[in-house]
């Protein structure tokens, strides 16, 4: 058993009835959404990206691949990148932290398009005019808060619940994040919030969780393997201080009940 499962164990698939019953999806297949209308409030935490301190580029990331496996001789892929799946971390020197509302600034677009969640579809439109994202600028990936952020939102969580880091919660991971992939069956851990930092490197999963929550449900969080952003519903005042936080990018979204 390794240090992270000794420290999140295997809880009873029961823990996540409670999720089962506010969706019309019982697996939870790519993690449960929680209706904003049963907490006080709720924002949802975007995915970082970054920009090369350069500045983006005028080359995409499609036409650098394309040049590349073409002088190689080999087959050139089709579609156009929209960024990866799973965990992410900042991309190292030479880049900086490109928040969404910068970009929207610059291209006039909304942080996030009214009506949409955050994705690759609702995020500002930072693409050239091939349709590729600049190779400069690294897009957020799906499914997972990269590592800064999740890390942050931790300590945000641990400010804002009723015995700190030493909080029981509990972590449920949608059957695609599972090597068995067993729809039948919830994964769920349990463990300490102040524990939750290590949960980002385990041995078992690619993501972060796709619902974290504390044994009394004040507030839970849910991130969806298909999109760029990561739920927090709860009291007014952990929503107040994600929204107004140094580090972390969050935003309300009146449309998504």
């Amino acid at each position: 058993m390794s240090e992270i499962s000794a420290l999140w164990p295997v809880a009873p698939a029961s823990e996540a009835r409670w999720l089962v019953e506010l969706n019309d999806d019982p697996y939870g297949t790519t993690g449960f959404q929680v209706p904003s209308g049963l907490y006080e409030d709720a924002a949802w935490v975007l995915n970082a990206m970054y920009e090369h301190v350069d500045g983006p580029g005028e080359l995409s990331r499609d036409a650098l691949v394309r040049s590349s496996r073409e002088a190689m001789g080999a087959p050139v892929p089709c579609g156009v990148y929209s960024g990866g799946l799973g965990r992410a971390e900042h991309p190292g020197g030479g880049y900086r932290r490109l928040r969404w509302a910068e970009l929207a600034r610059r291209t006039g677009d909304p942080v996030v398009a009214p009506g949409y969640l955050p994705s690759y579809r609702s995020a500002p439109d930072g693409r050239l005019p091939d349709g590729g994202w600049p190779a400069g600028l690294e897009t957020p990936t799906e499914g997972a808060l990269d590592r800064p952020t999740w890390d942050r939102l931790i300590e945000v969580l641990i400010a804002h619940s009723p015995e700190g880091a030493g909080t029981r919660c509990l972590a449920f991971y949608n059957p695609l994040l599972t090597e068995e992939q067993d729809f039948d069956d919830h994964r769920v851990l349990a463990g300490r919030l102040g524990d939750a930092f290590a949960l980002y490197d385990h041995p078992g999963h690619r993501s972060s969780p796709s619902n974290l929550w504390p044994e009394d449900r004040s507030w839970v969080t849910y991130t969806d393997w298909d999109l760029w952003g990561t739920k927090v519903a709860g009291p007014a005042a952990l929503i107040g201080a994600l929204l107004g936080d140094h580090f972390i990018e969050a935003v309300r979204l009146p449309w998504d009940s």
